[in-house]
């Protein structure tokens, strides 16, 4: 019996299809609403607090030496006491945690992991550790999203879709900056770029970031001058810029993966020495505390001289990889523009200084620090070029920014061979990001999509006349005997029954013929899932069934060879 139009069960049933818009669509509304009612909820949790604690946001330089010393070491026993009761499954956050749910879990992320994330970066930002916001909520926006297509048991391609409008829309929600969450949700979470997809993520961060202003308000992020390039003879001097974020970004990256090297020791010793670590850095250098946004405002406007800048380069530069490394559950988008921004307007006024060449203003060149830093240490190129074009409001930053941000990151993958932050965490772990060409197209749609529905169920045990009139009528029975199921060719058993007449029944099972054995899978389940079950166990056909274990349809090896093919055709 057919499903009616509007019921969840043909929603379901249109969602295994690659082609089903209209209700992508629906699913990158919704997703965009919650996403921006629980990103809203985390910036109001971090901000609440440090209203009370400073007279602005970020403002840590404010407190007094012992105050700045004690803060993070007071986060850092807070995180280590909420911690100590969390599952050590459930300690895994951040925007690795997705990638690695996406890779190995079907893209389910679970309530406990985000709500641990929520709790754990509101604790590490309020206490000033030397960390962003972002990327806890490109967690809690995936997270929200999956969870939203658990509860409505959609298929697991449409799950997977569904994490990447949870991180265009938190990062919509976070920055204000809807179109460079779309591209960091492609280039970074989803790494593909298709029609289908891009309509419901765009839906997605769209959504996101009008319930965000409509919640919170349109203050930039940033205050930003209106900055451009002096001359084009500086295009040789941006891409020395590009080089240098290159070298920094690699650096980052490389003094992070050493430090998870200590994830061997006690997690409460790491979370105390990144507490430790931090206190100290602040007695003499407070910019380095939180996300450090007025900091990068300032370098912005050039209000930071040349002595400054490097300072807080370092200070920043070093600290900020080993807090991630020790596992403080933070992000690490902000500081890469904190670090960027320093390295960009340090550049800017030795360039001013000492080249024969008239540059533009250090704040200019703080800006294409911004984004090439993002892009370097991310691998996130478009998506840091798209959001420095957002936050800065500024056409004029296209092209250096395009220059700086692709020297830099040739710098660092192809000069230094050096992956990206997240790679290299997750191979840190011993895990990696599934990304080939077969995988991801196996991934769009799920076996609904493809299944034969053209099967005839019956028990092992048939009287000659039943199975003489299915005979006739099939090619092949789906035979089932308790839990077991195989296929069986017509053609075998009316071959026995021509060589035994006078047989009363035939036991399926039992008769000579080429039957094959089947697997089961959920009617969630990918087209990789499929493919995956198959080879491992050892067959070439499965069955598929409902939520209440109702055989649905068959899919086959050929079948999922010959989609293949027409997906790349």
């Amino acid at each position: 019996m057919d499903n009616p139009l509007w019921s969840l069960e043909n929603f379901r049933d249109r969602l295994a299809h690659t082609d089903a818009l209209p209700q992508l669509v629906i699913l990158g509304v919704l997703s965009g609403i919650a996403t921006a009612l629980l990103i809203s909820l985390f910036r109001l949790m971090v901000a609440a607090p440090l209203e009370f604690l400073l007279p602005h946001a970020d403002a840590f330089e404010s407190m007094p030496g012992w105050a700045r010393f004690l803060l993070p070491v007071a986060g850092s026993l807070a995180l280590i006491a909420l911690l100590a009761s969390i599952p050590a499954a459930a300690r895994k956050v951040g925007v690795v945690h997705v990638l690695e749910r996406i890779s190995y879990h079907q893209s389910q992320l679970p309530l406990g992991n985000m709500l641990n994330q929520l709790a754990c970066a509101s604790i590490a930002l309020i206490s000033g550790h030397s960390v962003g916001r972002e990327g806890p909520a490109i967690h809690i926006g995936a997270a929200c999203s999956s969870l939203l297509g658990q509860y409505l048991h959609l298929p697991n391609n449409s799950l997977r879709l569904l994490v990447g409008c949870g991180s265009a829309a938190a990062i919509a929600a976070a920055f204000n900056t809807p179109l460079a969450g779309v591209i960091f949700a492609m280039e970074v979470i989803l790494l593909e770029y298709s029609a289908v997809g891009f309509v419901p993520i765009m839906v997605a961060a769209v959504t996101a970031d009008v319930t965000n202003r409509l919640l919170l308000g349109s203050e930039a992020v940033l205050d930003v001058p209106s900055l451009t390039i002096a001359s084009l003879a500086e295009v040789p001097y941006i891409m020395l810029v590009g080089v240098l974020i290159g070298l920094i970004a690699a650096a980052f990256n490389h003094i992070v993966r050493q430090t998870i090297r200590l994830s061997e020791l006690p997690l409460s010793l790491r979370l105390l020495c990144a507490g430790l670590l931090t206190g100290l850095v602040a007695l003499w250098v407070p910019e380095v505390m939180g996300i450090g946004y007025d900091s990068v405002s300032a370098s912005l406007s050039g209000t930071f001289g040349l002595q400054t800048l490097l300072i807080l380069l370092l200070a920043k530069g070093l600290l900020t990889p080993l807090i991630i490394g020790l596992g403080v559950p933070g992000g690490s988008i902000g500081p890469t523009f904190f670090i960027g921004a320093m390295a960009g307007g340090a550049m800017g006024q030795i360039g001013a200084s000492l080249v024969d060449l008239q540059v533009s203003e250090s704040g200019f060149y703080a800006m294409l620090g911004m984004g090439a830093m993002m892009g370097a240490v991310l691998n996130a190129p478009l998506a840091a070029l798209t959001a420095l074009l957002e936050l800065t409001g500024n056409p004029n930053i296209i092209l250096p920014g395009m220059i700086a941000i692709v020297i830099g990151n040739l710098t660092v993958r192809y000069l230094l061979n050096t992956p990206s932050l997240f790679i290299t965490t997750l191979r840190a772990q011993g895990l990696d990001y599934r990304d080939q060409p077969l995988s991801q197209a196996l991934s769009r749609a799920a076996v609904g999509s493809l299944m034969s529905r053209q099967f005839q169920l019956s028990e092992a045990s048939l009287p000659r006349s039943e199975a003489e009139q299915l005979c006739h009528q099939h090619t092949e029975l789906l035979i089932r005997r308790d839990n077991q199921y195989a296929l069986l060719p017509c053609a075998d058993l009316r071959q026995w029954l021509d060589q035994h007449p006078e047989a009363p029944s035939a036991e399926l099972f039992e008769i000579p013929a080429m039957r094959r054995d089947l697997a089961p899978i959920s009617f969630r389940a990918t087209l990789k899932e499929a493919l995956d079950n198959m080879n491992k166990q050892g067959v070439d056909t499965l069955y598929v069934e409902s939520n209440r274990g109702a055989i649905l349809g068959l899919l086959s090896r050929q079948q999922l060879e010959q989609y293949y093919l027409q997906e790349q055709h």
